[in-house]
């Protein structure tokens, strides 16, 4: 891994040595993120005024209390596994479905590997603005590489 404007560079093969961390830092925050939406959804059911029942009574506050104290534990736990991620210079793009980006150079630009929880290895890339409607298989001919698959010749350069 290398350092270029205090970023961590990633190669294939330094994306996928750190996988087995990276996937269990992922799936916390998946199943964590998941709970805080569950949570969030009950809140808003419960604060939700009924028929027949005046606008200022609130039968329910204690229990609004408890799952408000809920999501703010919640949401710190889950800031503290994002934490980990960026500490790693890895950067969490989609908490629901476990999508990360980790930074990397192909053919002297700034790139991202892509990785998506579920997926056996980083198999992807695409560019710092494409998101992941423009990601694109690593086995693939890569621009600007002379045709060789996966664009090898243009990964793996640490700078």
């Amino acid at each position: 891994m290398a350092k270029r404007n205090q970023r961590r560079y990633y190669t294939v093969e330094s994306a996928n040595q750190a996988l087995p961390l990276v996937r269990v830092i992922v799936k916390d925050i998946v199943l964590k993120y998941r709970e805080v939406v569950e949570r969030k959804e009950r809140l808003d059911r419960i604060r939700k005024p009924s028929r027949g029942r005046p606008q200022g009574e609130d039968l329910y506050s204690e229990e609004v209390s408890q799952v408000e104290a809920d999501i703010e534990r919640d949401l710190e736990t889950l800031q503290g596994f994002v934490s980990e991620l960026t500490a790693l210079g890895i950067e969490m793009k989609d908490p629901a479905r476990g999508l990360v980006d980790f930074y990397s150079i192909i053919d002297d630009r700034e790139v991202y590997l892509c990785w998506l929880l579920g997926e056996d290895e980083v198999g992807h890339w695409h560019d710092l603005d494409a998101g992941f409607a423009g990601r694109q298989s690593l086995l693939a001919a890569t621009p600007g590489t002379g045709g060789e698959p996966g664009g090898l010749d243009g990964l793996g350069r640490d700078e």
